[in-house]
């Protein structure tokens, strides 16, 4: 028997929506999946990706790969940002700011799983706008890499 050693993952995974979709055709609904995944190394590095496919297991595999194809370097002062920053993109607004010490992530929704993966540990950010879930975590990346150290 082998001894087989499992490998630490270089990136940690998160599925942030997984929805069911259909197309109406002539002979009937076509069933699919979408899946938005968000994938981070705690370190600084951050991505997404939305991935469409006829099985759930098929979605999220494609919105891993382009997850990991979307990777972005962060820049982290200690455990929270250097200053404040208010980005938009398409009708989502965001505003991050740094927190003390043992504050914790202060945020909503997707937003919070992409400032947890990145690897921030005290952060305050306000999403105003957009409720569609794809947009927030754009719009957070928009922001993230504009930060200066």
């Amino acid at each position: 028997m082998r001894d087989y050693v499992k490998q630490p993952k270089e990136y940690d995974e998160k599925i942030i929506q997984l929805k069911r979709v259909s197309k109406k055709t002539k002979g009937g609904n076509k069933i699919g999946f979408t899946a938005l995944v968000v994938v981070g190394n705690r370190k600084g590095k951050v991505g997404y990706g939305l991935g469409k496919a006829g099985t759930v297991s098929e979605a999220i595999q494609k919105a891993l790969a382009k997850a990991r194809d979307s990777l972005v370097e962060v820049k982290i002062s200690g455990a929270t940002i250097a200053h404040p920053i208010k980005k938009k993109f398409k009708s989502a607004e965001i505003y991050m700011k740094p927190a003390p010490t043992g504050s914790g992530i202060i945020a909503g929704g997707a937003v919070r799983d992409v400032l947890d993966l990145v690897g921030i540990k005290d952060i305050s950010a306000k999403m105003l706008g957009s409720s569609n879930k794809e947009v927030n975590i754009h719009c957070a990346l928009v922001a993230l890499k504009a930060l200066r150290s």
